[in-house]
């Protein structure tokens, strides 16, 4: 793909785009890449935390008056015409922007929804990085984006958006995608002389020796490893959020409700996410999940990456890709074709001009609600508790993640629109929080779920 012949009218117009959420790792990382690209006009920025903000611009180089803090219109007004950045803690300020795309990144579902519903009613673009609302209320959004003649999208930049594109660039190429996924946060890096595994900034010994190769048994060889690195979380709250986005953008459905987490090298991959009757770990083809990253310390990352595993058509074909490095599976009939990285903002104008000036989304144009992450309590919670929100991924307090077929979930309430809500009722544990447990008045985002189509 030609990108600069894709966005070749980039030469003929500034895009205005408001940036809700700039402090964050994503945030930033968007601002760093909008600073080089006088195609894009930061026209607007919002965020609760002003004093944050400022000192966030500062940190990346903008200068003392390239922001003028905003209470109203006509301080909007007066910033604009200055060519200054509007800043606003308020987000209904917003509407008095000029803007053609917001890039929603809060990570407050409860607010991001009525941002995006916001914008998408006056005819603005919504790019949405807040995967929590996505993952709740995305098929609504989008439906009320094509509405309003509109695009709603996913960023590139961020897994869901970079997945999505793999998934449907194998699609038109005619693959058979058997299954799609992405590498959790954290590489599991093993020593193999040392017989230590560093994970973030810890160190265990652990003797791998036994499993390092996957050998004739595959998935007795995944739980041995499994078995060996259980002091280690091998789970992550985000991944079940992410995978659903992909899910109801792609129709794909969770291999497995857990997800399978296999801890995998890459050279694996095309062996472990296969049929079991191919020796893999997969029940059904057509699905997403996940696993964890396991290298050398001199091997490279997957680094947050995604991939597809598709079906090997002829043989001849792919033996000589498997001769030029790509991964194809020991039987021969399966490849993994991947992208080992995602670089979060510095990605993200792509969407920005796909959506402003071809009025395509670079994540799906149709959602529907195939799947539904879901909370089951590990503890007993009781009428009146509120069902927490917080860390740097999200979690809910007492409460461990699911990710099931949307008609398999029944009764049970998204995971984060069970999050910081307050219970009605109590929840033993071991159950799936239901709908009808939550005090949902006021709840901006239980009514966009309510509007989602049926998948």
């Amino acid at each position: 793909m030609n990108y600069e012949h894709l966005f070749k009218a980039l030469g003929n117009r500034t895009i205005r785009m408001a940036l809700v959420g700039p402090k964050g790792g994503f945030g930033r990382s968007l601002l760093v890449q909008c600073r080089a690209l006088p195609s894009i006009d930061i026209a607007a920025l919002c965020d609760l935390d002003i004093d944050g903000t400022l000192a966030t611009l500062a940190s990346l180089g903008f200068g003392a008056d390239a922001a003028k803090v905003c209470n109203n219109a006509d301080d909007i007004n007066a910033a604009r015409a200055a060519g200054r950045i509007a800043l606003v803690g308020d987000h209904a300020l917003l509407n008095a922007v000029e803007l053609d795309i917001v890039v929603e990144a809060t990570g407050q579902p409860e607010v991001s929804v009525q941002i995006a519903e916001n914008a998408l009613k006056r005819g603005v673009h919504v790019a949405m990085a807040t995967k929590e609302t996505d993952s709740v209320a995305g098929p609504y959004l989008n439906r009320l984006a094509i509405e309003n003649n509109v695009v709603y999208t996913t960023p590139d930049g961020d897994q869901p958006s970079n997945l999505i594109g793999l998934v449907t660039w194998a699609r038109v190429l005619g693959f058979e995608v058997v299954a799609a996924g992405k590498s959790s946060e954290y590489d599991f890096i093993y020593d193999t002389a040392a017989q230590t595994v560093d994970y973030l900034e810890e160190r265990h010994a652990v003797s791998l020796d036994g499993c390092w190769t996957l050998g004739e048994d595959i998935p007795a060889t995944l739980t041995k490893r499994s078995q060996a690195l259980s002091m280690l979380p091998q789970s992550a709250t985000p991944d079940y959020c992410e995978l659903n986005v992909v899910s109801n953008s792609t129709g794909f459905l969770p291999a497995a409700d857990a997800l399978n987490y296999p801890l995998a090298r890459i050279s694996e991959l095309a062996d472990i996410f296969v049929p079991k009757e191919d020796g893999g770990i997969l029940e059904r083809t057509g699905v997403v999940d996940v696993f964890n990253c396991l290298r050398r310390p001199d091997d490279v990352s997957f680094g947050g990456g995604v991939f597809v595993v598709v079906r090997c058509k002829d043989d001849e074909t792919w033996q000589l890709l498997k001769q030029k490095g790509h991964v194809v599976g020991r039987t021969g009939r399966y490849a993994c074709i991947y992208l080992p990285y995602h670089l979060m903002g510095l990605e993200t104008p792509t969407s920005l001009f796909s959506a402003v000036l071809l009025g395509q989304p670079t994540g799906s144009a149709d959602q529907m609600p195939y799947a539904q992450m879901v909370a089951r309590v590990t503890r007993d919670f009781k009428a009146g508790e509120t069902l927490a929100m917080g860390g740097h991924h999200h979690t809910i307090d007492g409460a461990t993640p699911l990710l099931v077929d949307r008609v398999k979930a029944g009764d049970a309430a998204p995971f984060y629109l069970a999050a910081n809500k307050r219970l009605l009722a109590d929840v033993a544990k071991g159950e799936l929080v239901p709908l009808a447990a939550l005090d949902l008045d006021g709840s901006a985002l239980h009514a966009a779920w309510q509007r989602n189509p049926s998948a």
